[in-house]
C-alpha cells in the first residue's frame, strides 16, 4: 500500500509539472509508460545505415544485430550482415569484425562481396597487430587472406591491392625475426640470434634493408658465439692443467 501511495504522489508531482511542459510530460510517458511499436526489419535497416551516416557504429551494428536476429530471413538480412562487419571494422573492433566478415563469406561464399571481405579481413589482421613484440600471427593469417584473394580473383581491384599488403606484411614479419634476434643477441644468446638473421636474410631477402642490417648482425652474433666458445675451450684446458698442478 506505502509504495502505491508514493507512486501515486511521484506521478501527481509528474503531471504538475508537465502542465508547463506539455511536449516533456508527453515525451517521458510515451518513453517510459506506454508500450513501443517494435521496429520491423526495415526500421532496423534504415536505423542502422543512419547510424553509420553519422559515424555511430556502436548503434549501427545493435541495428543490423538485432536485425539478424529478430528478421533472419527478412531481404534485408544479407546487407544487414556485412554491414555489421563494417560497423565494427569502422569502430575499431578489430577481432569482432574479423568474426563477423569470416561468418559472411561461410555463409555467401560465391557472393560478389567476397573479394572485399577477404580484404577487409587481412586488414582488420593488420589493424589488430599493435606491437611488434607480439607473436606475428595475426600478420600470417592476414598474409593468407591477401595471397587467397590474389590467387583466386586475379584482376579485381582489392586483388591488386591485396599485392601492397602482402609487402606490407612480409616487412612487418621481417621486423619481428630482427626484433626477436637483437633480443637474444643483448642476453648474449648469440646462437639463437644468428638463426633469427638468418632467417631474415633467406626469408626476407628483398627487403634491402633489413636483410643488410640482418647480415651485419648475422656475422657480429656468429663472431661472438665462436669468440664465447673459444673462451669456454680455454678455461676448460686450464681448468685440466689446474686440476693436474693441485694433484701434485
Amino acid at each position: 500500500m506505502l509504495k502505491k501511495n508514493l507512486f501515486r504522489i511521484i506521478l501527481v508531482v509528474f503531471c504538475a509539472f508537465s502542465l508547463t511542459s506539455p511536449l516533456a510530460g508527453c515525451t517521458f510517458f510515451d518513453r517510459w509508460l506506454l508500450p513501443q511499436p517494435e521496429m520491423t526489419a526495415q526500421d532496423l535497416f534504415e536505423a542502422g545505415n543512419e547510424a553509420m551516416l553519422n559515424k555511430r557504429y556502436a548503434w549501427s551494428a545493435h541495428y543490423f544485430s538485432q536485425l539478424k536476429e529478430n528478421f533472419p530471413f527478412s531481404p534485408y538480412v544479407l546487407e544487414a550482415e556485412l554491414s555489421l562487419a563494417d560497423s565494427y571494422f569502422l569502430d575499431e573492433e578489430w577481432f569482432m569484425a574479423i568474426d563477423s566478415y569470416k561468418e559472411f563469406e561461410a555463409m555467401h561464399p560465391r557472393h560478389t562481396a567476397i573479394p572485399y571481405v577477404l580484404y577487409q579481413i587481412g586488414q582488420s589482421c593488420i589493424n589488430s597487430y599493435t606491437s611488434i613484440d607480439r607473436p606475428p600471427t595475426l600478420i600470417h593469417e592476414a598474409m593468407s587472406y591477401y595471397q587467397r584473394l590474389v590467387d583466386s580473383f586475379p584482376g579485381d581491384e582489392y586483388a591488386e591491392n591485396a599485392d601492397g599488403k602482402i609487402q606490407e606484411c612480409r616487412r612487418i614479419l621481417a621486423q619481428y625475426e630482427i626484433f626477436m634476434g637483437d633480443f637474444y643477441f643483448r642476453a648474449e644468446r648469440y646462437r639463437s640470434a644468428w638463426m633469427r638473421y638468418q632467417n631474415v636474410m633467406r626469408d626476407y631477402r628483398d627487403i634491402l634493408d633489413l636483410a643488410e642490417y640482418a647480415n651485419v648482425q648475422s656475422q657480429a652474433s656468429y663472431f661472438k658465439q665462436v669468440q664465447e666458445e673459444t673462451e669456454k675451450d680455454r678455461r676448460v684446458r686450464e681448468g685440466s692443467w689446474h686440476t693436474w698442478f693441485d694433484w701434485l
